[in-house]
């Protein structure tokens, strides 16, 4: 049996289980699926462990994906790093090779990519963008989203220099696409916004949403990446301001998918995945 896992600290709230164990079942994919609680500062003995285990059971350890807090130091584990993680400078997803080296990629931005355009059906090329927060989060969306064709990007930070920092490591990316792209302080984000997307965990704190309303178009798209309760603030202050809100839900199944294929070479229905995970969620389930 081929193995997979979700590592972080906490973990036991993740969903990548069930995800990942209705992606097989659908594609007929023989592999096993866990979580694996990590001591803080024990990511690379995290990985050994999980992959002599799985040795010793007769199984292969074939990949993991990685969240808080060690996507850095996945990054730094890693030989083989895609364009995209090398940009965010942080990985989510690890796949183990025969000959034991490690390759790693970040599929959050794509995943967020893939949600907003193809389940949220809202074309991202030519339109402007707002990206809340400069952490690991906005890091590993920034660059999918320039690839997909954002014309304008402003990137908000409450510390400036994290901002200015990202857009500096973004800029040749931003000039290969014809994006302009720029950093601000949260308090003077200049202009409305097609796309607003909130990388920080302001909802999950309890805290006010950390920009003015006047960033939103009426109709603009506001997601929060994260779901559930923890998004609740965000997505009732955008639906308050005349936006249409989205949590990080389909970005969740979305990056999901994209593992998947990296690591099975298998396209998995993440669009029914979808579907059934919201209802399941709407029934209590």
């Amino acid at each position: 049996m081929d193995q997979y896992c979700v590592m972080g600290n906490p973990v036991e709230h993740s969903r990548s289980p069930r995800i990942h164990a209705r992606f097989a079942e659908l594609c007929g994919q023989p592999m096993a699926y866990g979580r694996r609680l990590v001591p803080i500062g024990a990511f690379a003995e995290g990985i050994a462990a999980f992959r002599s285990e799985a040795a010793a059971q007769g199984d292969t350890a074939r990949g993991c994906n990685v969240t808080v807090p060690f996507k850095f130091d996945a990054a730094a584990l890693a030989q083989h790093t895609s364009e995209r993680a090398t940009l965010a400078q942080a990985v989510n997803t690890l796949r183990f090779e025969a000959d034991g080296s490690i390759h790693a990629d970040n599929t959050d931005g794509i995943g967020l990519v893939n949600d907003i355009v193809r389940n949220a059906g809202v074309p991202l090329a030519g339109r402007s963008l707002l990206l809340i927060g400069a952490g690991g989060a906005a890091a590993g969306v920034l660059g999918p989203l320039l690839d997909a064709g954002a014309a304008h990007v402003v990137v908000a930070n409450r510390t400036l220099d994290k901002a200015i920092a990202l857009v500096q490591r973004h800029a040749a990316l931003a000039l290969r696409h014809g994006a302009t792209l720029e950093a601000w302080a949260l308090d003077d984000v200049p202009g409305d916004f097609d796309v607003v997307v909130n990388a920080t965990a302001s909802s999950l704190a309890g805290d006010a949403v950390p920009v003015r309303a006047q960033v939103l178009r009426p109709g603009a798209l506001a997601v929060d990446m994260m779901y559930g309760p923890a998004a609740a603030g965000f997505m009732a202050w955008a639906e308050a301001h005349g936006a249409v809100a989205r949590d990080g839900l389909g970005m969740l199944v979305e990056q999901a998918a994209e593992a998947f294929e990296f690591w099975r070479g298998v396209r998995p229905p993440s669009a029914q995945v979808l579907a059934e995970l919201r209802a399941s969620l709407a029934a209590g389930a």
